[in-house]
């Protein structure tokens, strides 16, 4: 049962794209999808924000945003690393 941590490579036109490489077009979609669903549903009543008033559908858009850049992150980090390994021949020690 000892089941490999790393993520499943395929080979692609471009060489090899890892399943996060595959999906993150597909997770940036969904943000922008919730995103729209947001905007376009929430009404434009005002809450306080540390004594602020801000815009009610901005809260509920910050932290969308904020997932959809720790999912860019993650790719980035994910690159980072696959470049690495392959720079160090590949061995992981």
């Amino acid at each position: 049962m000892g089941t490999d941590p790393q993520p499943e490579v395929r080979e692609g036109l471009d060489g090899a794209q890892t399943d996060l490489e595959r999906r993150f077009p597909i997770a940036l979609g969904l943000y922008v999808l919730l995103g729209l669903l947001v905007w376009f549903t929430m009404g434009e009543d005002k809450v306080l924000v540390h004594g602020r008033p801000v815009e009610m559908r901005l809260v509920p858009l910050i932290v969308i945003g904020g997932l959809a850049l720790r999912t860019v992150l993650a790719r980035q980090a994910d690159r980072i690393r696959r470049r690495s390994e392959v720079e160090q021949g590949g061995s992981n020690i």
